[in-house]
């Protein structure tokens, strides 16, 4: 097939650079991921993303069979991403434009804004829509309340994307929920989850005999709960110590906002000494990163997916998970790790204590997760589960040519 990706503020070829800053993660290495294993698999992929620099090449190879179009929509710099949607119906007339002249089989959203601008673009050439949300307006808006950013519209477009692409794919049974409570037809959604590389993240033996090292991956947000992790540190019993990668390049980290309130709280509870910020990390050091951990912890207060459990767990590494979005599918409590309420410090030091006390326990957490990614997650597993949605929406489309949708508002 030839598949369109849009990705609107999400490049894939920022996923081998360093993450953790505001606007990039997770988004960005999946779509990688997703259009390299579709690639291998016989397809062609063009995965179109905003141009944010007038010096980059309108289309960049970026490996075999996969092609980063960069979209002029809005001026060519790094913009906040929720500016952006001033920006989307330039977006979606440049995929018109393109998508005349180079007709994909189907097209996969990821995103809201992504959708916004893919849907009418498609629909007028009768091609089929799949969305990704990643992240959805409504948990963000409950979650955050007036520190939300978003733009006022965002849970209504959602709603009306969800009833009217041909196909929703949800990466967890958490987000069918949240989209059947916005009126999205179950039957219209397919659970797909995000897949993880099990021939980059591999395991390996404990690099380091020093103290009990705790490790968090995360953009530096408020809602990824570092803060949650520095206070349960301060309660573990012995030596140990958290190293925290994400978050601006490490000659950025002074003036960082986040990382100032981050350090003034390892400070009050006495831990700053025992705190390691790392800044932005690239995915070629993650998994010796990973290697260096005793546990990997994530406790979001809310989370759409998370890559960062399933990393951990294909590197062996036993995983403390907040029991929410897409971490209560992966991370298996008492099996791959352990599930705690997001935000209590106290659940996570005594899983922490609970693993150091028990090594033996602790490997053998980490072998498990590493059978689970290798069995459920693998990227050619999750991309042949993309392929057959794909297949069942080329079909439908081709059986009914007559048939069209409306477009969001």
């Amino acid at each position: 097939m030839r598949i369109a990706m849009v990705s609107e503020h999400a490049s894939p070829l920022a996923a081998s650079s360093g993450l953790g800053g505001a606007d990039a993660g997770g988004q960005n290495v999946a779509v990688r991921a997703l259009a390299l294993a579709l690639a291998d698999a016989g397809h062609e992929i063009v995965v179109h993303t905003r141009r944010t620099s007038p010096s980059v090449p309108r289309r960049v190879a970026m490996a075999p069979g996969v092609v980063v179009d960069h979209v002029d929509a809005g001026p060519p710099r790094e913009l906040p991403k929720d500016d952006l949607v001033d920006h989307m119906d330039a977006f979606s007339a440049e995929l018109a434009t393109c998508w005349r002249l180079e007709r994909p089989d189907v097209v996969h959203a990821h995103f809201w804004m992504s959708g916004l601008a893919a849907l009418p673009a498609a629909r007028a050439l009768g091609v089929p829509v799949v969305q990704t949300f990643h992240a959805l307006g409504s948990v963000k808006r409950r979650h955050q309340g007036a520190d939300d950013t978003s733009p006022a519209r965002r849970v209504a477009v959602e709603s009306d994307l969800g009833a009217s692409v041909d196909r929703v794919l949800a990466t967890c049974r958490e987000e069918v929920d949240e989209l059947v409570a916005l009126g999205v037809p179950a039957d219209r959604m397919t659970v797909v989850p995000c897949g993880v590389d099990v021939g980059h993240f591999t395991p390996s033996a404990r690099t380091s005999d020093g103290p009990f090292r705790v490790l968090s991956v995360s953009r530096l947000v408020p809602r990824k709960g570092v803060d949650t992790v520095i206070s349960a540190l301060a309660r573990l019993t012995g030596d140990a110590e958290l190293v925290v990668a994400g978050g601006p390049a490490a000659d950025a980290l002074d003036g960082d906002p986040e990382v100032a309130r981050l350090r003034s709280l390892a400070a009050g509870l006495g831990v700053a000494d025992r705190v390691h910020f790392l800044g932005a990390v690239g995915q070629d050091t993650l998994p010796a990163l990973y290697g260096s951990a005793d546990a990997v912890v994530c406790v979001p207060a809310y989370e759409p997916f998370g890559l960062v459990p399933l990393e951990a767990m294909a590197c062996g590494r036993p995983v403390v998970a907040a029991a929410v979005g897409g971490l209560a599918d992966t991370v298996v409590d008492g099996v791959t790790g352990h599930h705690v309420p997001a935000g209590d410090p106290g659940a996570v030091a005594a899983a922490l204590d609970a693993l150091r006390a028990d090594p033996r326990r602790a490997r053998r957490l980490g072998r498990a997760g590493r059978r689970r990614a290798e069995t459920e997650y693998g990227w050619d597993r999750v991309a042949g589960s993309h392929e057959r949605v794909y297949g069942d929406v080329v079909a439908a489309t081709a059986a009914v040519p007559a048939l069209t949708t409306g477009s969001p508002a």
